[in-house]
């Protein structure tokens, strides 16, 4: 028993390893697409050279995400579009237009600068070729073709201005697929949808040679594209806030254009062409500097071992105690099994959005923090639902022999039940912590770092080089936790628990 002591002191000393300190600054989000990462990168360089501590929280996902990140505090400001900040994030208030969606804002704290200089809209594209064989031109030509296959970015299936109100608008009778929009990318090219839903300043429209399709009955509104800004900063930071309306205005079609394709056909980091094009456009020089793929790979396996160590083991800290009181309390038990198994159920990146405001509720705008509470969640089920298991499964007799030669149940669950059902625990260990390690990549989505950082990037610059960056060593971590879970197993398990059965 004094082996479980040992394993329990370990696992709080690891536990109560202080995490980085809170980081004092201006923190700049972005959603999960190349154009919004340059941009988010100029607002964070723009904070930097006024020598204002400044991070960028790129990729974090879609809008109502950022949106409720800069309301809640966890970040500072990012880059948006009139159009999605108007019909798609304030389309309850039904404001007539971009004075009165800046006004609207204001009133929540929130400043929309003026345009940046040019606009990326929707629009549907299809692939040259396919079209021209089809004779389609517009959007109103889909009507003739309702077996084409219509692949369509996640979000813009859902939002108000997407997909349901086009599909209204033009009558389209087309079942759609739902898609990341990279991804809706390599499936257009491959044949495999006719029809997506792109950006107007897509870089890739020209790269594959798309045909953008006419918008003959004007559904679509313009997306000027602005910054939006906690109202606080400009009191915290002046001098930062002041550097980033310096953007306003600098950025047309054109110059967009080029930055995406720059981005997309060759190597450079985001973080480059940014500091490029402010030097050149502001005057404004910046040093980036650009770590190496072994340092970048170091960075990201401390902050996935951050996210793992400071979830599974407060999980596992709390999931036996809660599965040792689901076997002895039944009428609780069965509450506490629900709970942990309905927890479960809901899809994790959901879960992570809805705590967003309840950890700002709660004082608190880390991600990483975010993400950990999100990843303890997830990984209790197995943990409760193992020890439970193993402590239901042990030979009554067993307890009955304690209870007759007089052990207190105390005693009676240390010396007895729980080394019984240690190998059943250790099972729902050893999956809690690979199905953590592999949840922990979606950390990334709102910027608490991890393996899912150059997943995300890969899957968005068609680097696969980029993407095993980041898978291949989040497998390797599972293999290794898993092995290294297995040496507990031999050391906390007694040896006769551990013997098969002879046939």
């Amino acid at each position: 028993m004094a082996r479980w002591w040992i394993l329990l002191a370990i696992l709080l000393a690891l536990a109560l390893i202080p995490v980085e300190r809170p980081f004092r600054g201006v923190q700049i989000g972005s959603k999960k697409f190349t154009e919004n990462v340059i941009l988010g990168e100029m607002m964070t360089q723009l904070v930097r050279s006024t020598g204002v501590p400044a991070r960028h929280q790129a990729q974090m996902g879609g809008s109502s995400l950022l949106f409720q990140a800069l309301q809640t505090g966890t970040i500072d400001a990012y880059p948006d579009y009139t159009g999605t900040v108007r019909l798609e994030l304030l389309s309850r208030h039904n404001l007539a237009d971009d004075q009165a969606v800046r006004d609207h804002l204001a009133n929540m704290g929130i400043v929309m600068s003026r345009p940046l200089g040019f606009h990326n809209g929707y629009a549907l594209g299809m692939l040259e070729q396919r079209a021209r064989v089809l004779g389609i031109e517009t959007i109103s030509d889909l009507l003739a073709h309702p077996d084409l296959r219509l692949g369509l970015t996640n979000e813009f299936v859902s939002r108000s201005d997407g997909w349901p109100r086009l599909k209204q608008h033009y009558g389209l009778p087309h079942e759609v697929i739902a898609l990341d929009h990279d991804i809706a990318y390599r499936q257009l090219e491959m044949g495999l949808i006719d029809v997506m839903d792109v950006y107007t300043t897509d870089a890739k429209i020209a790269a594959l040679g798309l045909r953008i399709l006419q918008d003959d009955r004007n559904y679509f509104p313009r997306y000027e594209a602005v910054m939006l800004i906690r109202s606080d900063l400009q009191r915290r930071y002046p001098a930062a806030y002041r550097s980033l309306l310096r953007l306003e205005g600098r950025i047309d079609q054109r110059q967009m254009i080029a930055l995406n394709a720059q981005a997309e056909d060759s190597s450079l980091p985001e973080a480059i062409i940014a500091a490029q094009f402010l030097e050149k456009s502001l005057g404004i020089p910046m040093q980036v500097s650009q770590p190496s793929r072994w340092q970048r790979l170091g960075k990201y396996t401390v902050e996935h071992l951050q996210l793992v160590r400071l979830s599974l083991i407060p999980a596992i800290l709390v999931g036996i105690p809660l599965g040792i009181l689901a076997f002895y309390r039944r009428r609780i038990g069965a509450t506490i099994l629900a709970a942990v198994g309905i927890i479960q159920t809901i899809p994790a990146l959901a879960l992570l959005v809805l705590l967003l405001p309840v950890m700002a509720a709660a004082g608190v705008t880390s991600n990483t923090l975010t993400a950990v509470v999100a990843l303890f969640l997830y990984s209790l089920l197995p943990i409760v639902r193992g020890t439970y298991t193993g402590l239901a499964d042990i030979d009554p007799e067993y307890s009955e022999t304690a209870e007759a030669l007089g052990m207190p149940p105390r005693t009676k669950l240390l010396r007895i039940e729980l080394p019984l059902a240690s190998r059943s625990m250790m099972a729902g260990i050893k999956t809690a912590a690979v199905m953590n390690i592999g949840f922990a990549t979606l950390g990334a989505l709102i910027g608490a770092g991890g393996y899912g950082v150059p997943v995300l990037t890969g899957i968005r610059r068609f680097d696969t080089a980029e993407i095993l960056l980041g898978a291949v060593p989040a497998a390797l971590l599972a293999l290794a936790c898993q092995l290294g879970f297995d040496a507990l197993e031999r050391a906390v398990v007694p040896r006769g628990l551990r013997l098969k059965p002879s046939s």
